[in-house]
């Protein structure tokens, strides 16, 4: 009996592994961006009784990040059947934070900004257990939902962007290398039409941006692009209604940003 119970067990142990193995491979494929690859092996998977929830959280992650290079409406289908397929309360560990964001992704993905929102503030409190930059993507999704809120419903837009510019505030007190912080903190107070702080926050984010993750070659990139196309243009138009005013002083503006951006580089 006794010896029957060790093949028993070396069974089991074996089969547990071999588990582990096929979800740890779909897990590696989605890193690498394989997502078809990805989906082939959790199906896989799933289909052999292992791991079948997470294997399915796998399956509806990789379709979502095809549906962003393809725009097929197959993989948004695809990816809500996975999740209306698992049972959450099988996930482990920081699968849980991942249901959730996967979620809060299909709903933006469906166009549903405020429910996506309130998804992504909701994975805010664990996220980073997924990884050291996990925070900063949650909180740009969060700040991009809210910004397309906004944008189709008016009556509470200026609500909607101070409460962008009061979470960044909060998490550059926190956070000083943030990129998402360091980008929507200007960009949300532009959108407020306080052109004057979007301006003070954009000079402060480019140079705060030097202790980002990547030195700040993004957001460096992204506040250029506010800058030059929003909030120097916005500005100059104060100079008053002659367009050669508004020319003389974009023109002063757009100096004076390439004078920072030298003095910095």
């Amino acid at each position: 009996m006794l010896g029957l119970a060790a093949v028993l067990w070396l069974a089991a142990g074996a089969a547990w592994a071999e588990e582990r193995d096929r979800i740890a491979d779909a897990r590696r494929l989605y890193n690498q961006e394989l997502y078809e690859l990805a989906i082939r092996a959790a199906s896989e998977a799933r289909d052999a009784g292992h791991s079948v929830d997470e294997a399915s959280l796998i399956i509806a992650r990789a379709h979502l990040e095809r549906y962003r290079q393809t725009r097929d409406s197959a993989n948004l289908a695809g990816a809500r059947d996975a999740l209306r397929a698992l049972d959450p309360s099988r996930l482990e560990g920081t699968a849980h934070t991942e249901f959730t964001l996967a979620l809060g992704e299909w709903l933006f993905l469906d166009e549903r900004y405020g429910a996506a929102a309130e998804l992504f503030d909701a994975a805010l409190g664990s996220v980073e257990a997924l990884g050291p930059d996990a925070r900063d993507r949650a909180l740009d999704w969060w700040a991009t939902a809210v910004d397309r809120q906004a944008q189709i419903d008016p009556a509470n837009r200026a609500a909607l962007y101070r409460r962008i510019v009061e979470r960044m505030e909060e998490e550059l007190r926190r956070v000083p290398g943030s990129t998402a912080a360091g980008y929507w903190l200007p960009a949300a107070a532009r959108s407020l039409g306080d052109v004057d702080r979007a301006w003070h926050a954009a000079i402060a984010g480019y140079l705060r941006a030097r202790i980002a993750p990547d030195k700040g070659a993004a957001l460096r990139a992204d506040l250029d692009r506010l800058m030059t196309t929003a909030i120097i243009p916005e500005r100059a138009r104060r100079a008053g209604p002659d367009p050669a005013q508004q020319k003389a002083e974009a023109d002063a503006l757009t100096e004076e940003w390439e004078t920072i951006k030298r003095q910095w580089r």
